[in-house]
């Protein structure tokens, strides 16, 4: 029987451990806040499109019923293009109008995102 050494720990290894593990999470959360701040604003934009053509071109709401399809089509595992979401992403251009606002609503974000990262 073949005898196998231990390996020892050798010293400042537990502090690198624990400096790279914060770095990847704090990496995690900038992620995270970057993509959710983007989603954000596409909804927002997706809505104001879908919005601004109903009012310019007298689209009825069978439309979102079509772009739906057609998004679900062209990205078949991508979430989120349900007529019912794009339905809410028309009624939160159409509450928020002004894309200033939904970029200041956006980096808000942070605080909801650390509490979710530091709990797990």
């Amino acid at each position: 029987m073949k005898m196998t050494k231990k390996l020892q720990t050798p010293s400042g290894y537990p502090a690198l451990l624990k400096e790279i593990k914060e770095r990847v999470r704090t990496a995690q959360v900038r992620a995270a806040l970057a993509v959710s701040r983007e989603l954000i604003l596409l909804y927002w934009s997706i809505g104001r499109d879908i919005l601004a053509r109903q009012n310019a071109e007298g689209w009825g709401a069978k439309i979102i019923d079509r772009l739906a399809k057609d998004l679900n089509a062209e990205f078949p595992g991508i979430e989120g293009f349900s007529p019912r979401s794009l339905k809410y992403m028309r009624a939160f251009a159409e509450e928020w109008p002004d894309e200033t606002i939904v970029q200041q609503v956006a980096a808000q974000l942070p605080w909801v995102i650390t509490w979710c990262f530091s709990t797990a």
